[in-house]
């Protein structure tokens, strides 16, 4: 069965490594039939959340009007979003953190984003897997408080350079994570 997938990057280098793997997985959820909807945070503008809990009041998500405007509906009609980033600082980058945030203006509005599906691929500098931990425990806790299933992660640790992903078998993993959609 299709399922329609957004995914949202976190990653300002168009030829970095965690684009590639990015990139590896669209490819294979796109074979598999699915619908992909791509968002580069980097590029856009997506403000902090303001706490003003007026989320949805003027008909968007956000009051604020910036790009997560364009994210949130199809957030709202997806079935998965898989979240792609590199660790910066040993924590999310503040391009997908701002997203991450204002996911809240669901829970503000009482919008029902149970049940999706959700998905991470990360990498990091460091050889220590526990640098991971800076966004793979964001990610599952926020998974688990908006009920969201964690379905799967690719987690590859050190890769700095762009092009030192292909050294790792972290496209091959990010493509299999199509798989278990």
């Amino acid at each position: 069965m299709s399922k329609k997938i957004v995914v949202i990057t976190g990653s300002p280098r168009k030829n970095g490594n965690s684009f590639a793997m990015t990139d590896a997985f669209i490819k294979a959820a796109e074979e598999k039939g699915h619908s992909v909807i791509r968002f580069d945070t980097a590029k856009m503008n997506v403000g902090g959340c303001h706490a003003c809990e007026s989320c949805y009041k003027t008909g968007k998500a956000c009051s604020f009007d910036d790009d997560f405007n364009l994210i949130a509906p199809a957030v709202l009609e997806a079935d998965v979003v898989v979240f792609s980033m590199p660790v910066y600082w040993y924590s999310i980058p503040a391009q997908i953190k701002a997203v991450i945030d204002k996911l809240y203006s669901f829970c503000v509005a009482g919008k029902d984003i149970a049940e999706k599906e959700c998905m991470l691929i990360a990498c990091c500098e460091e050889d220590d897997m526990t640098v991971l931990d800076g966004v793979r425990i964001p990610v599952e806790r926020s998974a688990a408080l908006i009920k969201w299933h964690v379905a799967g992660e690719v987690l590859i640790p050190g890769v700095l350079n762009a092009g030192d992903i292909e050294k790792t078998g972290g496209c091959k993993q990010a493509a299999a994570l199509a798989e278990k959609i």
